[in-house]
């Protein structure tokens, strides 16, 4: 289903991206049309699948996960894919997973709560997947910007 962007939609999915929670009625204040306005284009967004759902947001580091690493995968062949796509899945640790073009094959996203711990999940579980060549792990100093889209270039 397409849907068709136009400002009001860009500036009501702005607003829900700074806090999904807003009534419906805020967001119409703020952008100076009626709440069943608002409704009716969040639904048409849900219904059209630009709005997948609403969730809450954790902040890792209050749960004592204070390291964030980026590992970059490369598999012994490309064949190799879907097995450790599925071995992945399995780790609680990883956060994303993307399979990508360039240096590695799989890029993922984890969190740990200590330098050991990440050291633990890549020597006790990442490395013992068979069908992965290499790894290289690069750790995360700061995110100075999280979960921002570019709605303006839509």
């Amino acid at each position: 289903m397409n849907y068709e962007l136009d400002n009001i939609d860009r500036q009501i999915l702005a607003e829900l991206t700074v806090d999904a929670r807003v009534s419906f009625q805020d967001i119409a204040r703020r952008l100076v049309v009626s709440g069943g306005t608002v409704h009716v284009r969040v639904h048409k967004m849900r219904e059209a699948g630009l709005i997948k759902g609403f969730k809450v947001v954790i902040d890792p580091e209050k749960l004592g996960y204070d390291v964030c690493a980026f590992i970059g995968i490369n598999l012994h062949n490309a064949g190799d894919y879907t097995v450790v796509m599925e071995k992945l899945k399995t780790f609680t640790e990883i956060t994303e997973i993307h399979y990508t073009t360039g240096t590695y094959s799989i890029f993922v996203k984890i969190l740990a709560a200590t330098t050991r711990g990440l050291h633990h999940f890549l020597v006790d579980k990442l490395q013992k997947i068979s069908e992965i060549q290499s790894t290289e792990t690069f750790m995360s100093l700061d995110r100075p910007v999280e979960g921002k889209l570019p709605l303006g270039d839509l």
